[in-house]
Formats: C-alpha cells, sequence, structure tokens
C-alpha cells in the first residue's frame, strides 16, 4: 500500500460530485477540477479542492486540443495518477486526456460502451443480452427494413445524449421519415427503437476490478422520457429486497457489466420490464452516479453514498490498498421532483417523519421518504405527488437539440 497522496484529475461540466471531490481530499490526496467558466460561481467544495481551472463553453463548446495543453501544462509540476469524469458529458473528454496522456483508467473504445446507445446496443445484442429491436439512421433501406417489420410505436434517440433529452416518439413509417428528413445530417448521431411499453427500471452501483461490490434496483414510478414528452412528476423508489424482480435484474445488470468491460467506479444502467412477454430489456447504461437526486435516495435506502464511495474505490486504487465497502442497510426510500412555479418553493408543511431530504435545486419542488415499510413509502409518493401537483408543478417546454457528440 502507497500511503502517500496521489493526485486525481476531476472533470465536471456540472455542478455535481461535491461529496466526491471532499472524499477525495479526505482521503489525503491532492484534488484538482476542471469545469465551464459558467459554473465559477456555484457552490463547490473549495475547501477540498486545491484548485479549479475554468474551459470556455459549456459542454460541446470546450475545445479538447485547448483542454490538453493545460492538462499537459498541469503535468509538468504535478504528476496526474487518475483522471475522473463525474458527468456523461464528461466520459468523452476523460477518456481523450487518458488515452493522449497515457494514464491508466477507461479508455475512448469502452468508454463508447458507457455514452453511445448505439454501440451500448450492438455490444449488447452480439453479447445475447436481449435489447429492443433497433437500426441506425445510416442507410435508407436498412431504416424501410426496420418500419416494414418492426410494429410501431418507435422512438428516435439521440445517441449521446443524457437521460431523456432529444426523444422524439412516432407512430408510422410517414412520421419516422419525416422527422428523420428533419434531422438532416444529424440523423447520423440518432438511431430508431421500438418502444416497448413496460416498467422501467434503474440500477445504481459500484464497481472495482470488474466485479459488483453493490448494487441498488429501483422502479421508475413516472420514467424521464414520460416527464420529458410530456412534463409531471418524476418518481423512483426501491425494491422489495429479495424479489423476483430486483433478482432479474440485477442478473442482467452484471451481464451488461462484463460484456462491456466495466472496471472501476459508479455505474447507473436501465432496464425495462416488457408488459408484452414479460422479458428485461437493457436500455442505456452510464459510468457515473445517477442523477436527479437518485444518489440520495440510494443513501436513504442502503447507507450507501455512491459519491463518497466511488472515491475511496479511486482511492485504493491509486494506493494499492483493499477497498472494503460498508455495511449495507435495507431500509426503502423513494423520490418525487417537480419543476416548480416558486423560485424557492416552501416544503415545510410536508413534515411527516419519513421525509428524509428536501431537493435544494432552484425552480424544484422535491422530496426523498424513507421508512422501513415499502407500503408506507408508496403511500407518500402518491399522496405528496398529488399534493405537489396541485400546489407547485409546472412544466416547461424541453430546450431544442442543436448539438451532438
Amino acid at each position: 500500500m502507497d500511503d502517500q497522496g496521489k493526485t486525481f484529475l476531476c472533470i465536471s461540466n456540472f455542478f455535481k460530485g461535491n461529496a466526491f471531490l471532499t472524499q477525495l481530499k479526505k482521503q489525503g490526496n491532492r484534488v484538482f477540477l476542471v469545469t465551464s467558466e459558467k459554473l465559477k460561481n456555484k457552490p463547490w467544495a473549495f475547501e477540498y479542492i486545491d484548485e479549479i481551472f475554468y474551459m470556455p463553453g459549456q459542454d460541446l463548446d470546450w475545445d479538447l486540443e485547448l483542454l490538453m495543453k493545460g492538462v499537459g501544462g498541469l503535468m509538468k509540476n504535478h504528476k496526474i495518477e487518475s483522471i475522473v469524469a463525474l458527468d456523461d458529458y464528461d466520459v468523452e473528454k476523460a477518456t481523450y486526456l487518458r488515452e493522449n496522456l497515457r494514464i491508466p483508467g477507461m479508455g475512448q473504445t469502452t468508454g463508447r460502451f458507457f455514452r453511445d446507445k448505439l454501440a451500448m446496443r450492438i455490444k449488447a445484442h452480439d453479447s445475447d443480452i436481449k435489447v429492443p429491436a433497433f437500426a441506425p439512421l445510416f442507410n435508407d433501406d436498412d431504416i424501410n427494413q426496420f418500419a416494414d417489420h418492426i410494429p410501431a410505436p418507435w422512438v428516435l434517440k439521440p445517441r449521446s445524449e443524457a437521460s431523456a433529452h432529444g426523444i422524439i416518439k412516432v407512430h408510422d413509417k410517414d412520421s419516422l421519415w419525416e422527422n428523420i428528413h428533419e434531422l438532416g445530417d444529424n440523423r447520423l448521431y440518432y438511431l430508431v427503437e421500438q418502444f416497448k411499453p413496460g416498467d422501467v427500471y434503474h440500477v445504481d452501483g459500484l464497481m472495482l476490478d470488474g466485479k459488483n461490490l453493490f448494487s441498488s434496483v429501483s422502479r421508475y414510478l413516472s420514467t424521464p422520457m414520460e416527464i420529458s414528452l410530456g412534463g409531471g412528476i418524476f418518481r423512483s423508489a426501491n425494491l422489495k429486497y429479495g424479489s423476483d424482480d430486483e433478482k432479474a435484474i440485477k442478473k442482467a445488470n452484471a451481464a451488461i457489466m462484463k460484456a462491456f468491460g466495466m472496471k472501476s467506479g459508479a455505474t447507473h444502467t436501465e432496464f425495462i420490464k416488457s408488459r408484452e412477454d414479460g422479458e428485461i430489456y437493457f436500455l442505456e447504461t452510464s459510468s457515473r452516479v445517477g442523477g436527479a437526486h437518485l444518489a440520495e435516495m440510494v443513501e436513504a435506502a442502503t447507507d450507501i453514498n455512491l459519491w463518497a464511495e466511488w472515491a475511496k474505490i479511486e482511492d485504493s486504487l491509486a494506493k494499492d490498498y483493499t477497498y472494503k465497502l460498508p455495511k449495507v442497510a435495507k431500509n426503502y426510500a423513494g423520490i418525487l421532483l417537480t419543476l416548480s412555479k416558486f423560485e424557492h418553493p416552501d416544503l415545510s408543511s410536508f413534515d411527516d417523519p419519513e421525509v428524509y431530504f428536501r431537493v435544494p435545486l432552484e425552480y424544484h419542488a422535491g422530496l426523498i421518504v424513507k421508512s422501513k415499510n415499502q407500503d408506507r413509502v408508496m403511500q407518500l409518493l402518491d399522496d405528496y405527488a398529488e399534493r405537489i401537483a396541485r400546489e407547485f408543478s409546472t412544466v416547461a417546454d424541453a430546450p431544442e437539440l442543436k448539438k451532438f457528440h
């Protein structure tokens, strides 16, 4: 074991990951952060960050050559042992830097499986893992073959967007082609997939050296896609421990991680249980902690802080010691979250003892509830959703997708 502090370069194009940065510093390391200059005034955990570097632009506006030269300049006086991407949109940046600077960790080929939805589907299909029928939008004959043989409805999905951003649902061949023509040259960055009605689940996990150390299985009570296309209240809750669905989805998740070559870190993976045949189908995965405050929900249910434990895993890899997962609790927890009419909604009237966390986002109303009793969690989520919809909820148009990875 190497007790000496190591140097970590963390990349985050969104304001997130303070718990990760804090834990890394508490482990005795030097912590650098690269983020967007637009996030300069966010409440980063400054006391736990040795230095912050700001890039001009947001996400795709980042100049990767400029980023690499900046990191190269930093390396003249600091030996960087690890580069960590804290968000979906940072995976390409981190893999690009690791490849060019020969720093250990996930490279660009494996990184594709955790960012590119087309690469994910092809790899899963080739590994005999069930996926909804899909096709790339490269070739007109392939698209017509898909539309003529796969029953509608279908969804057009951006290959490298996070969550449900940019998804278009279509119900017939004419509207499929109409939307493809509207995409123009950007059709290369989309795929078409059969829409399968069913319950959507997410697995939030931790990996080390190719082994699943921890996984928590939850079900979206209203999915990100439903919220993206129609608005409403986002809700999720963890499954009954030891249930058939929990076992089946954990097994499917382990198969995905093995097929995709995931070694170490946090993962967030989604599956759908088809109402038509009852089978579990893979939807997508990512090498990060789940967004929308799902990490706090997982912590409420299990006592595992995904951000902090991910940081400890990265620390153990850099210093070559054995990481030990803390004891996992078996509580039940659920989250509800919606856009709010008010910048700082007053949620003090939601005062049941099961309230574990109030989401601190501006123009959002959100709560996490926790109990030993799953039925109590579900009851509160139903009651609170009705009240929040009536008192706080509003709808905003989804931003138009103009740039593609």
